[in-house]
């Protein structure tokens, strides 16, 4: 491996490739994707610098099959390193001045069973947003002509079934046909979500690394499928440990530290990824209930139950799903099962 750096700065139908050596700029070309795919394959090994984007990761996994060293750099940073004004060119020579900077951070690529995994994820978030769009329309178009939905009366069906049976309420059959399909394509976008279900579940089952982390307290399938794709990393040294992973999702108190005195404030709002923190805190809270209830039977129920009595149930689930992501990296670092110690 020379100290050649390529940054790349991928688009979809051109690839600007910037070659750096010896404090020198060698190239700054522009390639077709076919073009940037033959060079990979005759060059040398070669440092290979990507911008995180839709398609980073496909270009990594190709690099590194040809024998490079391939990484990925944050956009975040690389905007900020760039100098001038915003071209292909400039943001190919950013890329490689942020990956020379020292103590640089890079992003951890995914494995294409990873990205498949990841993608089964965005179809199913899409029609868990689309099934409350459509619940929440539904309802307040009924609502206009007084009619409310109500679980006595069968829930949003049984009033719909009832609102086309009726003569006499002067829908017009416009209107009844209408919102018959409306109610099919609300039930279609259920059985979708069904569907998305059960292939996690299946890719969970081929996956056995996935299935290890569904034996940990508060983590089913959604999150399984989250800690997998974050913490089972192709590149080694993304996290040095499961703290750094936990403060990576959010999970870890903000620092304002100065002078050198330490100051830890609450968990941060803002975090890159909310979603996964918040189903995290969700399948915590949801075993925190549980143990609430019953005497402790582990030593980890001992240490939840009087962080509830000391914290209350919310503290305790955050708490407990920071623990839950350095078990879950423990896991998978060191290729061990899960299990609890009881008392």
């Amino acid at each position: 491996m020379t100290n050649t750096i390529v940054g790349v700065d991928l688009a979809k139908e051109v690839i600007q490739v910037c070659i750096h050596a010896n404090q020198k700029v060698l190239s700054n070309t522009e390639m077709t994707p076919q073009e940037f795919l033959e060079w990979l394959a005759t060059s040398k090994p070669l440092r290979v610098v990507f911008e995180a984007c839709g398609t980073s990761n496909y270009w990594k996994q190709k690099a590194s099959e040809f024998g490079h060293d391939s990484r990925l750099i944050s956009a975040k940073l690389v905007d900020t390193v760039r100098q001038n004004q915003k071209n292909d060119k400039n943001d190919a020579l950013a890329i490689v001045q942020a990956s020379m900077l020292p103590e640089i951070k890079f992003i951890a690529g995914k494995s294409k069973e990873q990205q498949q995994m990841q993608s089964i994820m965005r179809l199913r978030e899409l029609c868990v947003k689309q099934k409350t769009a459509s619940k929440n329309q539904l309802t307040a178009l009924l609502l206009e002509f007084n009619i409310r939905v109500s679980i006595r009366d069968g829930g949003l069906g049984g009033v719909i079934e009832s609102a086309l049976e009726d003569a006499e309420n002067g829908l017009s059959p416009g209107f009844r046909k209408a919102l018959h399909r409306a109610w099919l394509q609300y039930l279609e976008i259920i059985q979708s979500i069904s569907v998305y279900d059960s292939c996690l579940e299946e890719s969970i089952k081929e996956t056995p690394d996935c299935a290890k982390l569904m034996k940990i307290e508060g983590v089913g399938v959604i999150n399984a499928v989250n800690l997998y794709n974050i913490l089972a990393c192709q590149d080694s040294g993304i996290f040095r440990n499961g703290k750094d992973a936990a403060a990576c999702i959010g999970l870890t108190p903000v620092q304002h530290s100065s002078g050198g005195k330490t100051k830890l404030g609450s968990i941060g709002k803002h975090v890159r990824n909310s979603a996964l923190r918040s189903q995290l805190v969700t399948g915590a809270f949801a075993y925190v209930n549980h143990v609430a209830r019953r005497p402790p039977k582990t030593k980890k129920e001992v240490w939840l139950k009087a962080l509830i009595e000391r914290r209350g149930k919310k503290c305790a689930s955050v708490a407990l799903a920071n623990k839950t992501v350095r078990t879950a990296f423990s896991i998978l670092e060191n290729n061990t099962l899960y299990r609890a110690e009881l008392i």
